[in-house]
């Protein structure tokens, strides 16, 4: 009876493990299709982000298979990278890659775009952007109701006045298609991260980052930011990683944005 208890329990190990395979594939499948600004990053690309990513991580207790967010701030890089964490197999699967902008420190309140590990948790809780556009005619935060991330408060280091560290706050969202989106690859932010707006869309609409928030509407509360139309994947992550690669070159799959739009079909 053992023996028949013990396959049983390996073919459930093995169908999970299977499921899963069948999601980042499912997840890489929707990237391509639904993202329209991506990196083609080769393998060997791939395998050393997922060694860095890795690396950033090691001393964190996962317990369940979920999404992460990599965004290498590096100057020559200027690029996001979403990861499957495979458990308990500890195999991290590449899903895709879009060029974004981090911090460019040389003005008042721009920050260097803090590196570490971060929880998008319920303690800051996300917003829509009002679509508004500020003194200059740019909107900052993208379109009207797209997804603004909050990370909360989070220590970095000055980009003006000499340096020193300070407190920013930490946001992942889009920026306005017209004037800055183009320019996305090269770091132009005052320290938040900049991604494409069909990434974010993406991001939400499969809740790549909402554990907490999928959890706390399961227990009944009103999670209004949540799209409507959603399909949630069934392992959502709550991490953003930042690193900075110190890579001295620009690699050829980061190209800069005017060579990237020269390139495009």
């Amino acid at each position: 009876m053992n023996v028949i208890f013990r396959l049983i329990f390996v073919l459930l190990c093995l169908s999970a493990s299977s499921s899963r395979a069948g999601e980042g594939a499912r997840l890489a499948d929707a990237f391509e299709r639904e993202v329209a600004v991506k990196l083609n990053v080769p393998e060997s690309a791939q395998a050393r982000y997922a060694f860095m990513l890795d690396a950033a991580l090691k001393g964190g207790a996962f317990s369940a298979s979920q999404y992460l967010i990599l965004v290498d701030r590096n100057s020559n890089v200027q690029a996001l990278f979403i990861y499957f964490l495979d458990l308990p197999a500890a195999r991290l699967h590449f899903i895709g890659a879009s060029p974004v902008s981090t911090g460019k420190p040389g003005q008042f309140d721009y920050f260097f775009t803090p590196t570490g590990v971060f929880a998008h948790t319920l303690e800051n809780l996300d917003y829509r952007a009002e679509g508004t556009f500020n003194k200059n005619g740019i909107r900052g935060l993208g379109l009207k109701g797209i997804r603004v991330f909050d990370f909360g408060w989070a220590m970095a280091e000055r980009g003006w006045d000499g340096g020193g560290r300070g407190q920013m706050r930490l946001l992942m969202h889009a920026t306005d298609p017209d004037f800055l989106e183009p320019y996305l690859g090269v770091a132009r932010s005052k320290g938040c991260v900049r991604i494409p707006a069909t990434l974010n869309v993406f991001i939400d609409r499969y809740g790549l980052l909402d554990a907490d928030y999928l959890q706390a509407l399961e227990n009944g509360e009103k999670m209004w930011m949540l799209r409507a139309d959603r399909t949630p994947t069934a392992w959502p992550g709550r991490y953003l990683i930042i690193i900075d690669s110190a890579s001295r070159e620009r690699p050829d799959w980061a190209p800069l944005p005017g060579k990237r739009r020269a390139h495009k079909p």
